[in-house]
């Protein structure tokens, strides 16, 4: 399929899929006139690339990681170093998110405003 055809099968921009192959995460081939031609394998590949962005990884990295899940690398045994220290990463940004919503909390229960008076139980007899 062309460019064109994977943005909209995909919902991502065809500027966005230019810049994953720039990358290097998307790797298609090309017809003697220069069009790009993605195989339907690509569509998956491109929701692992939306994930991967949406939980705040770079493209270097996944790059990376899509060239261990393919089999791509010579360096396989560095892939499993790197997606270590990338979840290890990960995991204490939660644990700073986790002690933040916590702080927030605090502050939050300690400074709510006073219940405000109902208006129906403050008649005038």
């Amino acid at each position: 399929m062309k460019i064109g055809e994977l943005a909209e099968r995909t919902g991502v921009s065809v500027r966005a899929l230019r810049y994953y192959e720039e990358k290097g995460a998307l790797r298609p081939d090309r017809t003697p006139s220069g069009y790009r031609i993605f195989a339907d394998s690509e569509i998956r590949k491109v929701g692992h690339i939306q994930t991967l962005l949406a939980a705040g990884l770079g493209m270097d990295l996944i790059s990376e990681i899509l060239a261990c899940l393919s089999g791509e690398s010579l360096l396989l045994d560095d892939c499993r170093e790197r997606l270590e220290a990338e979840r290890r990463r990960i995991t204490n940004d939660i644990d700073q998110l986790v002690h933040t919503r916590s702080l927030l909390d605090d502050l939050l229960a300690t400074t709510r405003a006073p219940a405000q008076p109902n208006p129906a139980e403050s008649s005038i007899a």
